[in-house]
């Protein structure tokens, strides 16, 4: 299988030359995509005599961010044939000796897209500034929560890389483009049960800034796993695939609704009469809340352990017949 690199570019001027030469050796070439970025860090490359025949630069003409980078990378590498995908940041963050681990599992067809996770061991996270660790942590559970990949960890890492086979099926064209790409890529791979591996690797951390505002993410990634977790419980479970686990959801929230409201109600009509409530409506408002959190529970148990464990790759190389989708559903946007 050959593969490519893609780099976005935007403000990354002072390392993208070493990023693009580090990668010799461990990608047959790379696409270095300048987000109109004002360093011009595209041109950096194309000046530069001894990256020729090894990078193609692309440029954008409006800011698209990190997500509309990449994309315009994937639609370059696909046109180009390349089969594996593999994002890495411009500046200078990612080993290149980590890519043959990272590509390992989509070559053997066991993944169809692998990503990064500076959270498999202590050592790695002794790098990590811990305003990062803490919102990487926080943002972590709130990913598994909303894209239903509850083995993945630190969905922000953007060290990945993706068979082009499957790229067709994530509609890329609706990907988020900014902050949220990868989380937005979990949510798709998993409507479509692709195969997403972890593959442990510790970061490097310099005198980089982000470009993220941490009051701004909050609000903005707030609002949109809000919107995914929505959409994936209706597709996934009600839509594609109604299953037990629907029924236990069904039956979970107007349980724990009728307890809270009932329930909340008596409370303060006991501390506006000073009467103590029944027995009967005690258990009226507790016995709805706690068959209500059973079935909860049940359905993210479920939901936890549900998995595909063949790459959809593979399948569709297996199909040789299969047409890729041309329509989208308005859900899936």
């Amino acid at each position: 299988m050959n593969s490519c690199a893609i780099i976005p570019c935007y403000r990354v001027s002072a390392h993208i030359e070493s990023v693009v030469e580090g990668l010799r050796g461990y990608v047959d070439h790379v696409f270095v995509v300048d987000d109109c970025c004002p360093e011009q860090s595209g041109n950096l490359i194309e000046e530069a005599a001894n990256f020729n025949g090894f990078a193609t630069v692309i440029y954008h003409q409006e800011n698209k961010g990190v997500g509309g980078a990449v994309v315009t990378g994937y639609r370059a590498a696909e046109s180009a044939d390349f089969d594996i995908l593999i994002k890495v940041d411009g500046d200078g963050q990612m080993n290149p000796e980590h890519i043959p681990a990272l590509i390992e599992p989509i070559i053997a067809g066991e993944a169809d897209y692998c990503k990064g996770n500076r959270f498999f061991a202590p050592d790695y996270l002794a790098s990590m500034p811990k305003g990062r660790l803490i919102g990487n942590a926080g943002l972590s559970f709130m990913s598994k929560l909303t894209t239903g990949q509850w083995h993945v960890m630190d969905p922000t890492n953007g060290f990945t890389a993706i068979h082009a086979k499957i790229l067709p099926w994530l509609h890329t064209e609706l990907l988020q483009e900014r902050y949220f790409f990868e989380t937005d890529m979990l949510y798709r791979l998993g409507t479509i049960d692709a195969v997403v591996q972890d593959i442990p690797m510790p970061s490097i951390y310099g005198e980089e800034e982000s470009n993220l505002s941490p009051l701004k993410s909050l609000l903005e990634f707030g609002y949109h796993h809000t919107g995914l977790l929505f959409k994936r419980i209706f597709y996934s479970y009600i839509l594609r695939n109604f299953n037990l686990a629907t029924l236990f959801l069904i039956a979970a929230i107007p349980l724990i609704i009728f307890g809270v409201i009932f329930g909340a109600y008596h409370w303060s009509l006991s501390i506006q009469t000073q009467e103590v409530a029944s027995t009967g409506t005690i258990m009226l408002a507790a016995m709805p809340l706690v068959l209500g959190f059973q079935l909860l529970f049940a359905f993210f148990h479920f939901d936890m352990t549900r998995r595909p464990s063949k790459a959809l790759w593979r399948k569709l190389g297996a199909q040789a017949g299969i047409k890729k989708p041309q329509q989208k559903l308005r859900l899936y946007g």
